[in-house]
C-alpha cells in the first residue's frame, strides 16, 4: 500500500491541508506540495492561520486525488500527519528544490526568506489509500491505522471497511 500511495502522491501537485482551529473546529484550504516519498513538503505564509494552527497543534489531516473522469478509476490519498517546520539550511534546500521541480512557475524564484514564509513538513503517520484504478474494492481501500499496521493488515487481509475520519 505504501508503494500505491507513493505514486498516488507523486502523480500530483496539490493537496487539502485540515489544521485544528483555536476553537476546535477544523479548517481546510489548498497548497501545493512535492513529496519525498511520505514525506509532503509545502509552503505557507507566517502571517496565515493555517500557520498559527500548526503552531499551536501539528496534527494535520492532508487529502490528495482528483475527480477522474471514470469513478473507476479514483485514486486518492488521505493521511493524518504531524506538520512542522523545516529549519535545517540543507533541508530547506531539498524541499525547495523538489517544490521547484513539482511547481515549475517556481523555478525563477528564490527560497523564500525565512521571516516571511515557513516552509512544511507533514510526516504522513496514518495512511489510508482510494484506488480503485488498480483493483482496490470500497470495503478495503482504507485504513487509519498506524502506517506499519496499516501495511500488516492490507496485506493480511484485515482492512475490510471504511474508517472513520483521522
Amino acid at each position: 500500500m505504501e508503494n500505491r500511495a507513493i505514486a498516488i502522491l507523486d502523480a500530483h501537485r496539490v493537496m487539502a491541508v485540515s489544521t485544528i482551529r483555536p476553537d476546535g473546529w477544523p479548517q481546510v484550504t489548498i497548497v501545493g506540495y512535492a513529496n519525498d516519498g511520505l514525506l509532503l513538503y509545502f509552503l505557507i505564509s507566517r502571517d496565515s492561520q493555517k500557520f498559527a494552527n500548526i503552531q499551536r497543534d501539528g496534527r494535520i489531516a492532508v487529502a490528495i486525488g482528483q475527480e477522474p473522469k471514470d469513478l473507476l478509476k479514483l485514486e486518492a490519498v488521505y493521511a493524518g500527519a504531524h506538520a512542522y517546520e523545516v529549519t535545517g539550511p540543507e533541508q530547506r534546500k531539498m524541499a525547495w528544490r523538489l517544490l521547484q521541480l513539482r511547481h515549475p512557475n517556481l523555478a525563477d524564484f528564490d527560497l523564500p526568506e525565512q521571516p516571511d514564509a515557513a516552509l512544511m513538513v507533514a510526516k504522513c503517520e496514518h495512511l489510508s489509500v482510494l484506488d480503485f484504478a488498480h483493483g482496490s474494492a470500497p470495503k478495503n481501500a482504507m485504513t487509519s491505522r498506524p502506517l506499519d499496521a496499516a501495511v500488516k493488515a492490507a496485506e493480511t487481509g484485515e482492512a475490510t471497511q471504511f474508517d472513520t475520519p483521522i
